[in-house]
């Protein structure tokens, strides 16, 4: 089978010193130190075999991700963007959903608490968590200690087949009710940005109450995702801060009531104007731009109404943030970061929201076939316009 391959460098920078939990030429946790001259390459694989506790997958769909681009993508010295876990070679994919090919007599469906069968419909987490070391224990799966990620270290889903442990594979039986055939599939694999945008705003956020105003910087799937969510729990007015036309358009579609161009209008002055004053209660950094997004977000909170304002940065970038504290003392306010989509129940969270009418397909813009991956990741470096492009099986 095919499969779409990343490969790079192992040329750490001279101030980059081995982790515990990298491993010298195949893996670090700070990809961009360490990663150089990356290049796409399709490559032939064996169709793989489940274990006792594993799950073989025939993919159907998979998103192209902001973090594949990134990971594809080298800077003016030739190292990748991409900050985070990353060990080369390896095939690239993470939003994907299937079909159940094949399960180990130890695997669990979630929905029977059986072994899965043949045929099932399912998306899958793109962290796979240890559960065993002391975050995963904690109920933190999002920071492992032992951490695996599907399409950064280990094998993706821009291919044919996948194998994955049964404890990261969720049923979208209950999509059932409002898609079908290949819309389905396409439902299904954007559980996982959708899900990255709950954990952010819900968890890692703490969400908000019916009534409250929120602001998303960044009109990417993960902050479009965000739109919907803090729609769906009540946010009197939402408001996206974006400048892709293309992008503005999606946002209202995903229930923005209001949409700032910020290099047309002053950000801080418009977002007060839109709330009467009150600024937001919460704000998130999707853009992957903190130093210079966060400024002015910093003064909203500062002349807004608001107290216990919180700030999720969502977006990776290897950037220091210019903070003054005494705002955030002053109007009791906070910073938290978010990282991943596991635990808390937030998959199946997701899947009962666009079962019951959260619809996220109008993310999806573009749907490529499995060779054309390659040159649509090199084309999200500069272009803007599409939202989602998926890879969709034959």
């Amino acid at each position: 089978m095919k499969g779409v391959t990343l490969v790079a460098d192992w040329a750490p920078k001279p101030d980059f010193v081995l982790g515990p939990k990298d491993m010298q030429g195949k893996q670090t946790y700070l990809g961009s130190r360490v990663w150089k001259n990356p290049r796409i390459e399709i490559r032939e694989y064996d169709v793989p075999e489940p274990d006792d506790e594993e799950v073989l997958i025939e993919v159907k769909a998979c998103g192209i991700c902001g973090s594949d681009v990134h990971m594809a993508q080298a800077d003016e010295e030739g190292y990748i963007l991409y900050p985070g876990l990353t060990g080369f070679p390896a095939i690239m994919g993470h939003e994907l959903s299937g079909v159940v090919v094949k399960a180990g007599k130890r695997s669990r469906n979630k929905r029977t608490n059986r072994p899965f069968e043949s045929g099932e419909e399912v998306t899958v987490e793109e962290m796979l968590w240890c559960g065993q070391c002391k975050p995963c224990a904690d109920g933190y799966p999002n920071q492992c200690e032992q951490l695996n990620e599907i399409g950064f270290n280990v094998p993706g889903g821009y291919t044919k087949y996948i194998v994955v442990p049964s404890r990261v594979v969720w049923s979208l039986a209950s999509l059932r009710k409002t898609y079908s055939g290949r819309d389905l599939f396409l439902a299904g694999s954007l559980v996982e940005p959708t899900s990255v945008a709950y954990n952010a705003v819900i968890e890692c956020g703490g969400g908000i109450r019916p009534g409250d105003h929120v602001v998303i910087c960044g009109g990417g799937p993960i902050g479009l995702a965000a739109i919907a969510v803090l729609k769906r729990q009540g946010a009197a007015r939402v408001i996206l801060s974006e400048t892709v036309p293309e992008r503005t358009e999606m946002g209202k579609k995903m229930g923005a009531d209001f949409v700032i161009n910020p290099l047309k209008e002053d950000f801080t002055e418009k977002v007060l104007e839109l709330t009467d004053g009150m600024g937001g209660t919460l704000f998130l950094e999707a853009t992957g731009l903190p130093t210079v997004v966060y400024p002015a977000i910093e003064q909203v909170i500062w002349r807004g109404k608001t107290i216990e304002c919180t700030v999720v940065i969502v977006a990776r970038a290897d950037a220091k943030i210019p903070v003054t504290g005494e705002v955030l003392q002053v109007k009791k306010s906070r910073i938290v970061g978010a990282q991943g989509h596991s635990g808390y129940g937030t998959f199946p969270r997701v899947i009962e929201c666009m079962a019951s009418g959260m619809d996220m397909t109008p993310l999806i813009t573009k749907k490529i076939r499995l060779e054309e991956v390659p040159e649509n990741i090199i084309q999200l470096r500069t272009n803007r316009t599409d939202c989602k492009i998926t890879y969709v099986a034959d």
